[in-house]
């Protein structure tokens, strides 16, 4: 019986047997929107189901079924923050971790191909370990290595904040 993914609950692991295509494999865990913004939103620190929900404008059980998902794929894990009534956290492991370039991938492609330069970049990456920007792309375009999330530092650009702002009021506002 052939499995396929639905947005609706959590399904055994894709079966990885029907290709040898990386590419293909990949899109099997993480090819739709509400699974890249989830992770987008775990990089950008947001632990809470609350917080996520807010920014990626999904159903809680969009939201709840891709936070399954990425865990049952070993990307995300679950941590308990608050025992009554019971809460959990979600976090990256070292597997989630690893598709930060994919983010920044498709920032640099979003950045270059989707956005007018009036509207400046919606984030700016400062390189921690050399101190200078680190640009668009997956390696500092100032010294050359390869960005690693907890070696960056983010300045939001104040329009984007603002938008993010806006949809934190309209999330709980919507409550």
């Amino acid at each position: 019986m052939k499995r396929t993914r639905s947005p609706s609950r959590v399904q055994d692991p894709p079966d990885f047997a029907q290709t040898l295509c990386p590419v293909a494999r990949a899109e099997l865990v993480v090819g739709d929107r509400w699974t890249v913004l989830v992770l987008r939103e775990l990089f950008a620190g947001n632990h809470r189901f609350e917080e996520i929900q807010a920014q990626a404008g999904a159903t809680p059980q969009m939201i709840a079924a891709r936070l399954k998902q990425l865990e049952a794929d070993g990307l995300v894990e679950r941590r308990p923050y608050n025992e009554r009534p019971l809460r959990h956290a979600y976090y990256l492991t070292e597997k989630g971790d690893a598709f930060f370039p994919v983010i920044l991938a498709l920032r640099q492609w979003g950045e270059t191909w989707l956005k007018s330069p009036k509207e400046g970049l919606s984030v700016t990456y400062t390189h921690g370990p050399c101190g200078k920007p680190a640009g668009l792309g997956t390696v500092c375009e100032s010294c050359g290595k390869p960005l690693r999330r907890k070696d960056l530092i983010v300045a939001m650009n104040p329009a984007y904040k603002k938008e993010r702002d806006a949809r934190v009021e309209a999330f709980k506002a919507s409550r």
